[in-house]
This record gives C-alpha cells, structure tokens and sequence, in this order.
C-alpha cells in the first residue's frame, strides 16, 4: 500500500496528459509504443506521448520492456476518480453501476413477481424507496462516468 506522501505525490502528478495516458494503458491492458499512444490520444506528435510515458515510469507506474520498446503498466493505483472504479478484464466500469444494476434487477423482480396489490400502503413504500434507490445510484453511476479523462 502507498504511504501518504507516494499517494499525494502520484495525484499532484497523474493530471491532463500524463492521465489520460494512465487511463489509456490501464483500459486497454496491454504494452503499447509511443507511437500507438500518439495516436490513440490525438497527441501532435509522438514527442508529447514520449514525454508523458517517461513521466509515468519516473513515477514508477509504467515500465519500457527492452525489446520493442514498448510500455505497459506496473501496477494499478486507486487515486483520484480511479478509487471509483472496478476493471474487469479491460473494461472500467463506475462501482454504483453495479449497484444501480442490483438495485434495479431486484426492484423490477418485486414489481414483477412478489407484489400482489401494486396499491397496498406497504408495496406503495416499497415502490417509492425503491425508484428513489435505483434512481439515486444511476444518477452516481452517471456522474462518475463522467470524470473518466476521456
């Protein structure tokens, strides 16, 4: 785990450039050239790409294979928006995504199967907590999806 100043240090430095090509190589998992990297991101030229790839090994997020010449991350860090989400495989997903979907599976299965009396007192409850919930965590799932760097 990353002591206080290593974490302060990676947030103050992972910002703009050096962040979307952190989330570049995270999302696709994959060693990738300065080269691809340019051109993923739209750099001008491969120079800007080379400058933020050498930022992230300085800090020791990515590491230049000695053949190829390639880059590919370290290790992962939970800083900033990251602490917000979940990979699988090479998909980020916004962790209240998965809530969102939860909720909402589980609240459609009671409007769908258990509730007998849509208009009862008790289901009446039932069914305004129930959209207030579901509601509350694809709005968050929304915002934080938002923060990702492209």
């Amino acid at each position: 785990m990353l002591d206080m100043t290593n974490e302060d240090r990676l947030e103050y430095s992972l910002k703009g450039k050096a962040w979307k090509v952190y989330w570049l190589l995270l999302k696709t998992g994959k060693p990738m050239s300065v080269r691809e990297v340019q051109r993923s991101l739209h750099f001008s030229s491969p120079s800007v790409a080379n400058h933020h790839l050498e930022q992230l090994s300085d800090l020791e997020l990515v590491k230049k294979q000695e053949i190829g010449g390639q880059y590919s991350l370290v290790g992962e860090v939970k800083i900033g928006v990251l602490r917000h989400y979940v990979k699988l495989g090479k998909l980020l997903f916004p962790r209240y995504f998965f809530y969102a979907v939860f909720s909402t599976v589980f609240y459609l299965a009671f409007i769908l199967f258990l509730a007998q009396d849509l208009f009862m007192r008790e289901n009446l409850f039932i069914l305004f907590f129930g959209a207030i919930v579901c509601g509350i965590f694809w709005y968050e799932a929304y915002r934080v999806w938002g923060m990702r760097p492209f």
